[in-house]
């Protein structure tokens, strides 16, 4: 086990006192302040979007995105593996600056343990006073306000979000769309989908479009390599639609467009409920997010439309079904679309939806649903699941085997859906919609049954 500490700081006048950490710890002082006296690691080109667009968001929501980059910075920088006991959960301190320290202390407690619930690591968050020169970090527009929006969208590029854009843009609706991108596939996949969408409803403005890119080198942290489970992504995605809302003004929801199977995320075996499930947009996660939003004065309100639809319905209920399946194979699902690159059969090295991962199985699923046998015409990697038997013992066979076992177990004793929904976390913010979670779990899974209907999936040693 090593203990962490990420101390950050805004320029040279705030530098941390080797007396403050604990013994043992090891200190990464990471500078968000360049030699232009710019925001670093991608913030100033989000500020600078904002003010091409005539926004400006308050200090409060930048410190929410500070915070979120300095935990985007822990948590794909700090290995799992490498620096904790049992291989998944670490320690972590991380000192942040903000504009009012008393204001940020009074949630020490609530951000806690959000990031224990969303990542399952130990965090403890130190709030300071900015320095003196930077007090004010964001600036008033010298542009015109050019974005009519009401609302925002969070806008990953995938099928979830494209699907939730139509149905806004169909409705008459013109919201900001919020994208993070941590790849160049990723960017590619959103600025096709935007330019699609732009095509389809003319009257919807380009510019409406908030593309981030925030990361960090590898020598970011001291002492460790990078970690690929990003857990805690959704803090740092839902910060910067907040950062965006508070930009518009008061009142303003930010659409998450998640299904309900994925949103609710229960784990295909009791194995999965730690390093193999997400818990990005869990109802009871984004009840806290909405608590923090509201304590700290920021106008805007998390909410997700399709928590009680399956992917399938989604699908079959958009509100411009032949649009969407047009294009719906452009967008991009897949959990790790880069994971064949370099497979020793040159044929398969390929960047595209693999076709077995449990959001490939799900949004395969949707389309069948949604469009029927011909409706999907995504390229897969492993195209025909039907075609050989896949090894379970391989990531080609290992969550379609586990979809089956958890689909017989649920054929078996269909109670434990009820019981089950719970496991992954709390539903006590939402005491009337139990029911409706218990049916769009049902649901989903029957959705992913039908699609794996005389698909096989065995260990071959």
């Amino acid at each position: 086990m090593t203990h962490h500490t990420i101390y950050c700081r805004l320029g040279e006048t705030n530098l941390p006192a080797a007396d403050r950490f604990g013994p043992g710890t090891v200190l990464s002082d990471i500078d968000f302040i360049d030699a232009s006296g710019k925001l670093k690691f991608g913030l100033a080109p989000v500020l600078q979007q904002l003010d091409r667009m005539g926004l400006r968001p308050t200090e409060i929501a930048l410190d929410l995105v500070i915070l979120a980059t300095a935990l985007t910075a822990a948590d794909t920088r700090i290995n799992r593996s490498a620096h904790s006991q049992d291989k998944w959960t670490r320690e972590i301190d991380v000192f942040v600056p903000v504009s009012d320290v008393a204001l940020w202390r009074r949630h020490h407690d609530l951000i806690g343990r959000m990031l224990r619930f969303l990542t399952g690591d130990h965090w403890r968050i130190f709030f300071e006073d900015r320095p003196s020169e930077h007090t004010e970090l964001t600036w008033r527009s010298g542009h015109l306000f050019t974005v009519p929006a009401t609302s925002v969208c969070l806008f990953s590029g995938g099928l979830d979000s494209f699907i939730g854009a139509v149905d806004l843009l169909s409705r008459g609706e013109q919201p900001l769309f919020v994208s993070h991108r941590w790849d160049t596939l990723t960017s590619n996949r959103q600025r096709d989908c935007v330019a699609r969408l732009s095509a389809r409803f003319p009257e919807y403005v380009i510019g409406n479009h908030l593309s981030a890119r925030i990361g960090f080198d590898h020598s970011t942290v001291t002492r460790s390599s990078a970690e690929d489970t990003l857990r805690g992504r959704s803090f740092l995605f839902f910060a910067l639609a907040a950062l965006a809302a508070s930009a518009i003004g008061d009142g303003v929801t930010i659409h998450v467009p998640e299904n309900g199977l994925i949103s609710l995320n229960v784990p295909l075996d009791p194995l999965r409920l730690g390093a193999l499930s997400t818990r990005t947009t869990h109802p009871y996660y984004m009840a806290r997010f909405n608590e923090l939003l509201h304590g700290l004065g920021i106008g805007a309100r998390l909410d997700n439309p399709y928590r009680h639809l399956t992917k399938g319905q989604m699908v079959e209920r958009c509100l411009d079904r032949e649009f969407l399946r047009a294009h719906a194979a452009n967008t991009m699902s897949c959990s790790r679309p880069a994971k064949y690159r370099r497979h020793r059969d040159k044929s398969m090295r390929k960047i595209q939806h693999c076709g077995h991962c449990v959001p490939c199985l799900i949004r395969r699923a949707s389309l069948l649903h949604g469009f029927g046998e011909s409706g999907d015409e995504t390229p897969y990697t492993i195209s025909d699941i039907n075609g050989r038997v896949l090894n379970s013992a391989k990531a080609e066979g290992e969550h379609v085997r586990a979809f089956q076992l958890a689909l017989a177990r649920l054929a078996a004793d269909p109670a434990r859906a009820r019981r089950h929904i719970h496991v992954p976390g709390p539903l006590c913010d939402h005491p009337d919609d139990l029911a409706a979670y218990e049916t769009v779990y049902v649901d989903g899974m029957r959705e992913v049954g039908r699609l794996l209907e005389g698909v096989q999936a065995r260990s071959r040693y």
